[in-house]
C-alpha cells in the first residue's frame, strides 16, 4: 500500500473559502459575494447570484423567466414587475394561477393572512379560498374575472386566441383603465411577452371558458331558444377560439432569434418544461422533417426550489440531467448553472436587492 500524499489545495489549485465577517457587508451585493465562498447553501446562493448577474447584464443574451406556485399571493409581484421594468427578463412563461392572483393585486384588492384558528369549512363559506397561510377572497377572482371580459370585448374574438395575446391585451386594459402596478402592466409597457402553456387550468381559463359560454346563451336566447333544452346545448357546444400551438411557434421563434439564451426559474412544473422543450422541439423537426435548424439551448440557468432531484419529478431535476435531453450548453462549452434549493420567498428577495444594488453602482460609475 502506498503512503498517503497530505497535498496543499492552494498547489491544487483549489479556491479557498473564506469566513463570512460582517464587518466587511454593507451591500445586500456585500452579502451575496461573501455567500458565495462559504459552504451549503449560503454557497449555493451566493453562485447563484453571479450567474444571474453575468446573466442579466450579458447584452446578447435573451432571459426566459419562469415562473410556478403561489409566488403573487406570496407578495412576491412586485419583484417580478422590477425584473420586468429593469430590464432583466425578456420573456416569462408561468402559470395562470399565478398571473391570475397577480391581477388581483393589480387592480387594487388584497390578500390576507390566514387565521390557523379558523376552519377551512368557515372560510369556504365566507368566501375565502385558503393558498396554506394566505387568503384570497372570491370576490378578487369575481372582479379578475371583470377585467378579463373588458379586454374581450375589445379584441377580435373571431380570430384564434393564445394565452401571448390575451396576456397583453389584459396588459393594455391594466395601462388603460387602472393605476396599480402589476405583471402584465409592465409586460405590456416593456413588450415582454407572457406565455401560461397550462391556460386552461387557471383563473384566466375559466374566465374566458364563462366568456364563451355567456356569448352562446345570449345567442341562444335572441335565438328564442332559452328553454331548459337550448340553455343546455349553449353551455354544452361552446368552443373558444383558443390556439395554443401560437404560443409555441411564436416562443420558439423568439428563441432562434436570439444570439445566446438565459432561464432563471421559480419552482418548476408546466412552465419550466415548456419554456425548456424547444430545443428537442426542433431536434425532432430536423430528424422527421428533414429541416437543419441549429437548436436553441440554454447558457445561463438558475433555478430556485425546493424540490430536491431524488423524487424524480421534473420540478426537482437538475440541469445536468436537462444536458442528456439537448436542452442547456454543457459547462465545458461554457454553461453556467446554479440551483438553490430553497423557498423562493427567502432567498428571492435578496437576489433582487443584490441585483438593484449592482446596477445602481453601475449607473453611478458610467
Amino acid at each position: 500500500m502506498q503512503p498517503r500524499e497530505f497535498h496543499d489545495g492552494a498547489e491544487d489549485g483549489l479556491e479557498a473559502l473564506e469566513p463570512l465577517n460582517p464587518d466587511n457587508i454593507k451591500t445586500f451585493s456585500d452579502l451575496l459575494g461573501a455567500m458565495r465562498k462559504t459552504a451549503f447553501g449560503g454557497r449555493r446562493l451566493g453562485e447563484a447570484y453571479e450567474v444571474l448577474s453575468a446573466m442579466i447584464e450579458d447584452p446578447d443574451c435573451t432571459v426566459v423567466m419562469t415562473l410556478s406556485g403561489a409566488m403573487t399571493i406570496a407578495k412576491m409581484g412586485r419583484i417580478i414587475s422590477t425584473m420586468i421594468d429593469r430590464g432583466m427578463v425578456n420573456v416569462i412563461v408561468s402559470t395562470g394561477a399565478l398571473i391570475a392572483h397577480g391581477l388581483s393585486e393589480s387592480v387594487g384588492k388584497t390578500h390576507y393572512r390566514h387565521d390557523p384558528g379558523v376552519s377551512d369549512e368557515e372560510l369556504f363559506q365566507k368566501g375565502y379560498n385558503r393558498v396554506y397561510d394566505t387568503l384570497e377572497m372570491e370576490a378578487n377572482l369575481n372582479y379578475v374575472e371583470h377585467v378579463v371580459a373588458q379586454t374581450l370585448k375589445r379584441i377580435n374574438v373571431d380570430q384564434p386566441m393564445s394565452s401571448e395575446l390575451l396576456t397583453r391585451e389584459v396588459g393594455k386594459t391594466l395601462v388603460d383603465e387602472h393605476e396599480g402596478v402589476g405583471i402584465l402592466k409592465s409586460a405590456y409597457q416593456k413588450n415582454v411577452p407572457v406565455y401560461i402553456p397550462a391556460f386552461t387550468d387557471s383563473e384566466m381559463g375559466l374566465d374566458v371558458a364563462t366568456w364563451a359560454m355567456r356569448q352562446n346563451l345570449d345567442q341562444a336566447r335572441s335565438e328564442g331558444k332559452g328553454g331548459d333544452r337550448g340553455v343546455l346545448r349553449a353551455l354544452y357546444n361552446y368552443r373558444p377560439t383558443f390556439n395554443p400551438y401560437l404560443d409555441l411557434n411564436s416562443y420558439t421563434e423568439k428563441l432562434l432569434s436570439a444570439k445566446k439564451l438565459g432561464i432563471f426559474t421559480i419552482g418548476g412544473g408546466v412552465p419550466r418544461n415548456w419554456a425548456q422543450q424547444v430545443a428537442p422541439y426542433v431536434e425532432i423537426g430536423n430528424l422527421r422533417l428533414g429541416l437543419d435548424v441549429k437548436p436553441p439551448r440554454f447558457q445561463y440557468c438558475v433555478r430556485i426550489c425546493p424540490e430536491p432531484d431524488y423524487w424524480g419529478g421534473l420540478s426537482g431535476c437538475t440541469y445536468k440531467e436537462g444536458i442528456s435531453w439537448g436542452k442547456f450548453i454543457p459547462a465545458e462549452e461554457g454553461g453556467r448553472f446554479a440551483e438553490v434549493l430553497s423557498d423562493a420567498t427567502v432567498v428571492w428577495p435578496l437576489l433582487m436587492m443584490g441585483l438593484l444594488e449592482r446596477a445602481g453602482k453601475k449607473r453611478q460609475s458610467s
